[in-house]
């Protein structure tokens, strides 16, 4: 009930932050605290359009000073408001219910549970008949005052948020939940008396923030505001194109829009146009923008536009022909559309017709990214917001781990987690009960153990074409190699991980790195340890997966790639055996040109108009002098590194990782292994260890531990795989690359034009 004499304040409206979504808080200017008489934990009543009632806390740390009121997204249709609208707002009191109704916020959901798990999730939390609330998760409230912390330590219900609206309060006006609060639960959703849309708000979207301002600025602005485009004199937005990878939340944005500027939303999915009758389709797209004009103000959303309005060049049919020409003329026809915008999405702009991506139809082109560890925290923050979890559950950990995950992997990680946690307690459950008894339920927390054995099964959807798995190799586990390690380290490592420091200084990291060497001496273990330290994605890839017999695949397999590697970083693309994928170009006699083609299109991917964004290309080869000599220019493959054959400590080294799970004898003297290994690589370390386990097994199956004489005898059966006539070899060819490395002819290759005149001259 409202004090007829509280003073009444007026604010704008601002959104909370992700993670106090739900919970029933609004932050206050310390000021305004004061104007209004109130402190930390009262009760205040928010008036929009209609009003509900929240829990005043402090303002955020960068709100000091500023003259705003940070709400969630429920709370905001509660009060029939937007972000930027302003309220008034002034000091009630709340009054023990004696009872509360409750029932689900959507249609397809039936509840069953517990009362006594809801009265412990809205203990103490304002509310009244009307209200959509949410059963959100645990947070973090050591700087809430005490009654703002009980109320927040309340455990979640179930393990998902779940929207309940508030059917009935006894007594009427704002009530709180109390221990003599009685909680009934009803099982189906009840159509309200009021609408009030809230299905997903600006709450439920993580890591957009700067695309949510762009979007609300063309939507929300000329929906809301239209006198505005008036006044000036300009024609309001009338179209954007939402673009990105699939998974990151594009038809999620446009329902968010639509729910948080009160519009209508009509949703076009484009298979569901496509008739059979001649004209059908073409019937059916104006009739959904004719319902627009009715209901405006209104959002078109059309998902998978490319389906409906292919490049018209690039089809045979004239029914899809025609349903892009209807397209076109109902988004910029003769007949003017007021307050209706169009949303379209899609995953494939390169393949919609030309005449849509220009202005008046598609104002702009908003591209939604993969999002970074900050975005990917906060959609973490959104999908275990009603999650009960466990006391080591990191979520910084759990975003700095997923890189390369969108919004739907992230989804489905939480799910994976959950599931984890509900196969721990299946056991004690009975089934032939039916019901599952709300002690149990009570107990249920999904630990961070869960979450790391979800993260074996969920990998980014956007590298389910072309990665098995993010490396696990680190520079703990690479040996011998120290002046590679530092290379590596300074020019993909600290570009990836602090790009602003490049910047700041205006200078480019290095695009390339070449790994060059005999066979064996960790080429393509430096990569993946580079990638994995890095917390960069990581595609590996051969010749054998590029090159096609059919004319152009090979080309269109490597653009991709590189557009796939774009999408998904930071990244590492590792190319091995580089050499046989781009040899220099007319050195093919008598062979198709497919090499040389190769050769062009990885120079114009890796230095062409569209730059690498935090993407490095790592090649390795056993064989330098075969690659063609424009790749080997800065700008390309920047570094050379030469991975060569270890010394003594490096041996040394190597061999204490490879016996760091073998139980060893007191009398194995590494050291010793290492001196006798004169010119061997890694790979024929391991083969000395491997062969050193053998001869342990050989003498009893039973053996506990490997011995010195285990080793003495590998090293009788192992031998140098690299030859002094070999290492002599790389080293002049060493001295050479750096010398011819930006020079257009290549070293020990002979033209054509040169072999035919040495024939001509016997």
């Amino acid at each position: 009930m409202a004090d007829a004499e509280a003073p009444i304040q007026k604010l704008q409206v601002a959104n909370a932050r992700p993670e106090d979504s739900g919970r029933g808080l609004a932050h206050l200017p310390r000021a305004m605290l004061a104007a209004l008489g109130i402190g930390e934990g009262d009760v205040i009543e928010i008036i929009g359009k209609s009003s509900t009632p929240a829990r005043a806390v402090a303002p955020y740390a960068e709100d000091e000073g500023l003259e705003i009121i940070r709400i969630d997204g429920l709370q905001r249709a509660n009060a029939g408001v937007g972000s930027g609208d302003f309220v008034e707002v002034r000091k009630v009191e709340s009054k023990a219910a004696t009872r509360v109704v409750f029932a689900p916020a959507q249609q397809n959901l039936r509840l069953q549970g517990s009362s006594q798990a809801l009265k412990r999730t809205f203990f103490g939390r304002p509310l009244t008949q009307g209200d959509i609330v949410a059963t959100a998760g645990q947070q973090r409230v050591d700087n809430m005052p005490p009654g703002v912390q009980n109320m927040l330590r309340a455990p979640a219900y179930a393990l998902q948020e779940i929207r309940l609206a508030v059917i009935s309060t006894v007594p009427k006006g704002v009530v709180h939940v109390d221990e003599t609060t009685e909680i009934e639960l009803r099982p189906e959703y009840e159509e309200p008396k009021e609408a009030r849309r809230a299905d997903v708000t600006y709450d439920d979207i993580g890591g957009m923030g700067p695309t949510i301002d762009q979007l609300r600025e063309m939507v929300e602005l000329p929906l809301r505001y239209p006198e505005l485009f008036q006044r000036l004199g300009v024609d309001p937005p009338k179209g954007v194109l939402l673009h990105g990878p699939p998974g990151t939340g594009k038809t999620r944005l446009a329902r968010a829009v639509a729910n948080e500027s009160a519009a209508e939303f009509f949703l076009i999915n484009g298979p569901e146009i496509m008739g059979s009758a001649y004209g059908e389709s073409e019937g059916k797209l104006r009739q959904v923008f004719e319902e627009a004009a009715k209901a405006a103000p209104s959002i078109v959303f059309i998902d998978e536009i490319d389906s409906i309005a292919p490049k018209r060049g690039q089809v045979s049919g004239e029914a899809e022909k025609r349903l892009v020409a209807q397209l076109l003329t109902l988004m910029d026809g003769l007949e003017a559309r007021a307050n209706v915008v169009v949303i379209a999405a899609t995953n494939r702009p390169e393949a919609i017709d030309e005449a849509l991506r220009r202005p008046g139809r598609f104002d702009r082109e908003i591209v939604i990214g993969v999002p970074d560890e900050r975005g990917r925290r906060e959609i973490l923050g959104i999908h275990t917001r009603g999650m009960p979890l466990g006391d080591k559950v990191d979520l910084d950990e759990l975003s700095r781990t997923t890189y390369g995950f969108v919004g739907a992997d992230l989804a489905a990680l939480a799910r994976e987690a959950a599931i984890e946690a509900v196969r721990k307690l299946m056991p004690r459950l009975n089934l032939s009960e039916g019901t599952i008894p709300p002690e149990i339920l009570d107990t249920l927390a999904v630990t961070r153990e869960d979450f790391l054995d979800a993260l074996k099964r969920v990998q980014p959807s956007a590298m389910r074409e072309v990665m098995v798995e993010a490396p696990r190799v680190r520079w703990d586990d690479v040996g011998g190699l120290d002046d590679a390690q530092i290379r590596l380290k300074e020019g993909v490592e600290l570009p990836l991980k602090d790009p602003d420091a490049f910047r700041r200084l205006g200078i480019r990291p290095a695009k390339g790195f070449l790994l060059y060497g005999p066979p064996g001496t960790g080429k393509t273990l430096l990569a993946k340890a580079v990638a994995r330290e890095a917390q960069a994605n990581f595609i590996a890839t051969k010749s054998s997966d590029l090159l096609s017999k059919w004319y152009g695949e090979s080309e269109q397999q490597i653009a991709k790639l590189f557009a796939r590697a774009r999408q998904v970083a930071p990244c590492v693309i590792f190319i091995d055996e580089l050499d046989s994928l781009v040899p220099t170009r007319g050195s093919g006699m008598g062979e198709p040109q497919v090499t040389e083609r190769v050769v062009n299109t990885i120079l114009a991917e890796m230095d062409g108009l569209e730059e690498l964004q935090s993407v490095v290309v790592i090649g390795a080869t056993n064989r330098p002098n075969l690659i063609d000599p424009a790749l080997l220019r800065p700008g390309r493959f920047d570094e050379l590194i030469y991975v060569g054959v270890p010394d003594r400590p490096g041996r040394e080294r190597i061999l204490k990782i490879q016996t760091g799970k073998m139980p060893l004898a007191a009398d194995v003297d590494l050291s010793t292994v290492a001196a006798r290994t004169d010119r061997f690589t890694g790979a024929d370390l391991e083969d000395v260890v491997r062969r050193a386990g053998l001869n342990a097994l050989r003498r009893s199956l039973k053996a506990a531990e490997v011995s010195m004489v285990d080793f003495e005898e590998a090293l009788k059966d192992s031998r140098a795989s690299v030859t002094p006539e070999l290492e002599r070899e790389y080293e002049s060819m060493k001295a050479r690359l750096k010398q011819d490395a930006t020079s257009l002819q290549p070293i020990g290759f002979v033209s054509p034009g040169q072999l035919r005149a040495r024939e001509r001259d016997g």
